[in-house]
């Protein structure tokens, strides 16, 4: 387990989420985001894997037998079943306000 403060684990995904973008700078081009930005079939992507992800380990994690008899264990695999299906609503909402503020939907 890990005893970062908060500030340092942001500051650790931050970094890492920096990295990831320059990578994609890297492979892709400076105007690799313009196929992923909300209202396009990148972004709708996302959308779709961030639901079949949550599916997923509901289905087959929360719902294992060997996860249902450890409380810690379970919780866990909760909050990965919350956090999955909390970041699809916020992808949701971004990307029908970006179909409807006009831009492509690919």
């Amino acid at each position: 387990m890990s005893t970062s403060t908060p500030d340092a684990t942001a500051n650790e995904v931050e970094q890492q989420r920096q990295e990831a973008v320059n990578e994609m700078i890297a492979e892709h081009g400076p105007n690799w985001t313009e196929q992923f930005a909300p209202g396009t079939f990148g972004c709708h992507e996302l959308l779709d894997r961030a639901l079949l992800a949550a599916a997923m380990v509901e289905e087959t994690v929360l719902s294992h037998p060997a996860c249902a008899q450890n409380r810690e264990w379970y919780a866990l695999a909760e909050q990965a079943v919350a956090a999955l299906n909390e970041l699809y609503q916020r992808v949701g909402a971004e990307h029908l306000a970006g179909e409807s503020n006009g831009l492509p939907s690919e």
